[in-house]
């Protein structure tokens, strides 16, 4: 038998449940993985908590960030051995090529079972090598997070040495999003309401950093800091309720890319962007970006690799201890991601 978690009536994170399967069998094209360790998303606390779209079977096992190792293959998958460490994107069937609707239909932890189990099974084809010198932890974050924040920064932000990167918050997409830019030589600013957390992000690299609780007027507070200069790119995760500060604190020509909508929501859009003809004004651009394809990952594999990027693991728990990971992800005591290790 094997040991799974599933969402349950989605209610909230005691929703979240124990259960057994039968062993898994991979079918023709696909393969059965053992899973070494999890990460968790935001989605994954508003999946168990019944507002991540429509309700999805309570049979369905959540968590779209893995890494595993090669049990079994189907009939007909080449160019994948059994016990070799891999991952994938939770769109598991968006390769290449842009961004359709239709990439929602395979959604791992979502319209599809996803890494929360003992065992996954997955289209061989969206399967990407983990390199050796890549651990389970460095590997885990990388496939909806880490494939999030590159998107925004290399494939849509075509970011270059010598930019200035605005990055809000302090969670999973954003730390990384944070070392991905370090990585490329950008400067790189981070917004946070906590001053121990700033002081971390300063020690991963961000040279400007804002407490928006001290400073309700970050915008003004990160362009004063910057000399008047302004983010050539902003990686926005607040929604609508921070895009009026973004808009308010990108260059001249600079780029917005939004990935998510954690923040507070704006009473009226007229509200959130008082400045909204800045947008022309300013010659900027606005972008959404939902993660990215297998040959994204496949590029962001190959550079944390080549770099030793170490993603900022702030806890680890035990398979056992599934259920407190989500806890403390909603708790947001978290600084980079939360890793569930089976």
């Amino acid at each position: 038998m094997v040991k799974v978690y599933e969402i349950g009536e989605q209610l909230g994170i005691d929703s979240l449940r124990r259960a057994e399967r039968a062993a898994m069998v991979p079918g023709p094209g696909e393969a059965l993985l053992r899973v070494r360790a999890v990460c968790l998303n935001h989605r994954d606390l508003k999946i168990v908590g019944g507002s991540y779209g429509p309700r999805r079977p309570p049979q369905r096992v959540p968590a779209s960030d893995g890494v595993g190792e090669v049990l079994a293959l189907g009939p007909g998958v080449t160019g994948i051995v059994p016990d070799q460490r891999v991952t994938c994107g939770h769109f598991v069937h968006w390769l290449d090529g842009a961004f359709g609707p239709a990439v929602f239909a395979a959604d791992l932890g979502v319209t599809r079972d996803g890494w929360l189990a003992e065992q996954i099974v997955v289209p061989a084809a969206a399967l990407v090598p983990v390199p050796e010198n890549l651990s389970d932890a460095q590997a885990a974050a990388l496939p909806a997070a880490g494939l999030t924040a590159w998107n925004a920064l290399v494939e849509v932000g075509q970011v270059k040495a010598g930019d200035r990167v605005l990055v809000l918050g302090t969670g999973g997409v954003s730390i990384l999003a944070l070392q991905l830019a370090r990585m490329h030589g950008a400067r790189v600013a981070v917004t946070s309401s906590s001053d121990a957390k700033l002081a971390r992000a300063r020690e991963l690299g961000a040279d400007l950093t804002v407490n928006y609780t001290t400073e309700p007027d970050w915008a003004a507070a990160f362009l004063k800091a910057s000399g008047g200069e302004g983010a050539d790119l902003v990686i926005e995760t607040g929604g609508l309720a921070t895009l009026g500060a973004s808009i308010a604190a990108a260059a001249p020509n600079g780029r917005i890319v939004l990935i998510g909508a954690l923040g507070a929501p704006a009473a009226t859009a007229a509200a959130a962007l008082p400045n909204f003809s800045s947008i022309v004004g300013k010659n900027l651009t606005l972008r959404g970006i939902t993660a990215g394809n297998r040959r994204m990952l496949t590029r962001l594999v190959r550079a944390a690799a080549s770099a030793n990027l170490q993603p900022v693991i702030s806890r680890e728990f035990d398979f056992d201890g599934a259920a407190q990971a989500y806890a403390y992800l909603a708790s947001s005591a978290h600084l980079g991601k939360v890793l569930i290790r089976l």
